[in-house]
């Protein structure tokens, strides 16, 4: 088999290799395009991961709590956006919500795409998290609070540690999940790999 490499050293508009496999002087190479898609989609992907890390983690956490209503509302939060599909989410905050909402027009098209693509996985987070913590016994709970923590304490020094331990396997999972879904972001012109790859 006989690979082509060169073709990442080509000129995007006239297809001559540049010496160097960059460009220089305005011109741009397959290389060039190739180096910023891989940036984009891994800034994409590492903003959204952190988001749906904070409120996959705070809607789990909620759903184990004793009181009914936050129970309710991290419910109400995960099936919200668990069932709506990635792409549909991504639309929304892309052309609807900064209809509805002025300020949101100033706003980035990458910070919506990162808003959208994280609170869809938050869904998927907030089920780990909630799983992670089930699966400890009663009496771990029950211990904490017996020596005197507060129910906050008791999660932050009891049973989150614990319970984080358990889901790494399921968030390294996501986290890999959330690179590939990067790719939704090219409906809404972001230039990920997909879109270069359109492109090229």
């Amino acid at each position: 088999m006989n690979w082509e490499w060169q073709v990442f050293c080509k000129n995007t508009l006239d297809g001559e290799v540049m010496p160097r496999c960059f460009g220089s002087g305005g011109e741009i190479t397959y290389l060039d395009w190739m180096l910023s898609a891989w940036g984009w989609t891994l800034s994409v992907s590492l903003l959204a991961l952190l988001v749906a890390l904070l409120f996959g983690s705070l809607m789990g956490i909620l759903r184990t709590t004793p009181h009914r209503g936050l129970v309710l509302f991290g419910t109400a939060w995960t099936e919200l956006f668990r069932n709506i599909p990635l792409l549909v989410q991504i639309f929304l905050w892309y052309h609807v919500l900064p209809a509805l909402i002025p300020p949101l027009r100033a706003v980035p098209s990458f910070l919506l795409v990162v808003m959208g693509l994280g609170l869809f996985t938050s869904a998927r987070i907030s089920e780990q998290v909630r799983a992670g913590i089930q699966s400890l016994s009663r009496g771990q709970r029950m211990a904490g609070l017996a020596l005197g923590f507060t129910l906050p304490q008791t999660y932050r020094y009891v049973l989150l540690p614990v319970a984080f331990r358990i889901i790494i396997p399921p968030l390294t999972s996501e986290s890999m999940n959330i690179i590939k879904n990067s790719s939704v972001a090219f409906a809404v012109s972001i230039s990920e790999l997909t879109m270069f790859a359109l492109q090229a």
